[in-house]
């Protein structure tokens, strides 16, 4: 394979971004504006097919993955690969911009695993890979926090004891980089400034990424100022399987009920949102086309959805003085035309704003920021910064 930095190769230079998660592994390749050139994603787990436990670690699984599939699949382009991205959950305090990957950063990465447990490991495993599989390639890793560095004090930070906020527990932000997608692309829309009640202003928007995960995040003048996820990416509004923000003595009063943590976790994760919701699944099409058939649950999975949605838009119109663009993003946010309609009915209150789609493109994002912090880099400028 060509060296990352040289000018040698077969072809136009080729982007390589892969996206770890908990139990799946997102991979695809890009030209260097951003074009798909190929993507796929794998399934990968410890478990046997019958579900049964196999003799290896998760690492092992997921190496073994990549060993039988990454490197057939990228074959075709064997020569023109520059650059790879890594999508990062959590850099925590330390990391707020893309960052070249060193031992140095890998060991503080490795540091960073207990606030991510589910998603951290396994971008980890697949960096070392690639550096064991292809050390001339040059990695880099983006995260998904780095986009609320700019939260204000007072929103990052929980009305907790001195000595649980000097361990480092705050409001961290998660979706960073679909939300700084979605950032730009309307503020090049709409030349970065207000077109409601404060026209001339920094553009207000409220970024709702709805997924299987969802948050919103208010953002003046391409600036994040507030978001609904916290220090997990649990807290906020009703998600695919996850609850979403609950009362803590709720949890205090499980744990004294004798509810082990690790179930807890399980249910909260894995149990709770759409899915808890209406006891059928946590797919807001299916809870759609059963609540359609008047299915109860369904129906009230809908109803908290939305509740919950509505007031988290509210707020973030609150921190911003006013809205002037509310964009919708995710698979949810992009493909649900009911959901559109309703909100546009439901925050005609807000005055003049614009509601519109953005789909979501986490994937481009990586590249042009790894592109950029690349070029900036070797024009002997730091490509990182520390929050």
């Amino acid at each position: 394979m060509a060296s990352s930095t040289g000018t040698s190769g077969t072809g136009p230079a080729v982007v390589l971004v892969l996206n770890a998660g908990s139990s799946s592994l997102k991979a695809s390749l890009h030209r260097s504006d951003g074009e798909l050139l190929w993507g796929d994603q794998r399934r990968w787990s410890p478990l046997a097919t019958d579900g049964s436990a196999l003799p290896d670690t998760q690492e092992e699984a997921l190496d073994r993955l990549l060993d039988d599939w990454l490197p057939t699949a990228l074959a075709p382009w064997e020569g023109q690969l520059r650059l790879v991205g890594h999508r990062v959950v959590h850099g925590g305090e330390i990391f707020s911009a893309p960052t070249r990957l060193t031992p140095a950063v890998l060991e503080t990465l490795s540091s960073l695993v207990p606030l991510a447990p589910l998603h951290n490991p396994p971008a980890l495993w697949v960096m070392h890979w690639l550096q064991r599989r292809y050390p001339e390639l040059e990695g880099w890793a983006c995260f998904d926090t780095a986009f609320h560095a700019t939260l204000p004090l007072e929103a990052r930070t929980y009305a907790i004891p001195a000595s649980w906020r000097a361990a480092g527990l705050r409001r961290f932000g998660f979706h960073g980089l679909n939300h700084q997608h979605v950032s730009e692309v309307v503020s090049a829309r709409f030349d970065g400034v207000g077109r409601g009640t404060d026209a001339g202003a920094p553009l207000r928007l409220v970024s709702c990424h709805l997924g299987a995960g969802c948050s919103l995040c208010a953002v003046r003048g391409g600036r994040s100022i507030a978001t609904t996820m916290g220090f997990t990416p649990m807290e906020g509004l009703v998600m695919a399987t996850r609850s979403g923000s609950v009362d803590p003595g709720l949890l205090l009063h499980q744990l004294r009920r004798g509810v082990a943590v690790a179930e807890l976790d399980d249910d909260l994760n894995g149990a709770s949102g759409l899915l808890g919701l209406s006891g059928l699944s946590g797919d807001m099409r299916e809870v759609r086309a059963a609540a359609a058939r008047d299915h109860a649950g369904a129906q009230l999975a809908l109803a908290v959805f939305r509740h919950q949605l509505l007031q988290g838009i509210g707020a973030m119109a609150a921190s911003l003085g006013g809205v002037d663009v509310i964009a919708l993003s995710g698979g949810i946010g992009e493909h649900d035309d009911a959901l559109l309609g309703e909100l546009e009915s439901a925050l005609a209150w807000l005055g003049p704003f614009t509601l519109l789609t953005v789909p979501a493109d986490e994937e481009g994002q990586i590249v042009r920021q790894i592109q950029h912090a690349a070029a900036l880099q070797l024009s002997g400028r730091s490509g990182t910064r520390a929050s």
